[in-house]
């Protein structure tokens, strides 16, 4: 038995990184450098999210997949009330996207008129960490509040990061928060992960996080 569920775990990530790599190849073609952004729920992803497309455009051309467990519209009608193009996607109730929701919400964007694809994946520190979306960085949003034993708890989803985000970091000085302790957690299982402070709320610690995207961007449209 157990070697079945094994089996058949395995033939569900192939087909799903079968598809992952076909989103990847569409990107890449169009020149479009894509983030997938995970963070647990109440994180500050939409925020995040909100405050770094008022920071880069309309110097960069930006798109935002939105996901979420529930068919409502609430984080995508903020994106596209600010003038964005944005795809929202049901999960149906899964904790995660997959390569095959993301390739839908691939086909509904304006893809020649995009530099920029944020993901923002469902609010869960497990599930994402195993499905690849095609995306160039999967990027964690680590907030304050939660605490500075994450990396501990949930080691898997640290492992596979390329950008790591402490965000809400205005909050430092009124709540417990071990930041030594913190990066020596996530040292362990992703030794010189590159790592962006900062508080969407006062803009602190942004310029590097945006310099990062405008590079990378660059990057991208040079290779394609």
């Amino acid at each position: 038995m157990t070697i079945r569920r094994v089996a058949i775990t395995e033939n569900i990530l192939s087909a799903n990184d079968q598809v992952a790599a076909q989103n990847n190849a569409r990107l890449c073609a169009a020149g479009i450098f894509t983030v997938n952004l995970m963070a647990s729920p109440g994180a500050g992803k939409t925020t995040l999210i909100l405050r770094t497309i008022q920071e880069l455009t309309p110097d960069l051309r930006i798109g935002v997949i939105e996901g979420d467990t529930a068919p409502v519209t609430i984080d995508a009608d903020k994106i596209l009330a600010m003038g964005i193009p944005a795809v929202q996607i049901n999960t149906g109730g899964n904790c995660h996207l997959d390569a095959i929701m993301v390739a839908r919400g691939i086909s509904q964007l304006p893809l020649e008129e995009l530099d920029l694809l944020i993901i923002e994946n469902v609010g869960n520190l497990i599930c994402p960490a195993a499905f690849h979306l095609g995306a160039h960085a999967n990027a964690l949003i680590a907030s304050i509040p939660e605490g500075d034993d994450k990396p501990y708890k949930y080691p898997g989803i640290y492992r596979g990061l390329q950008i790591l985000l402490i965000s809400k970091i205005d909050l430092l000085p009124y709540l417990e928060f071990d930041m030594d302790y913190f990066r020596q957690g996530v040292e362990i299982l992703n030794s010189g992960l590159l790592t962006f402070p900062l508080s969407a709320k006062t803009g602190q610690g942004f310029t590097p996080w945006l310099a990062w995207l405008k590079t990378s961007v660059a990057y991208m449209k040079r290779s394609s």
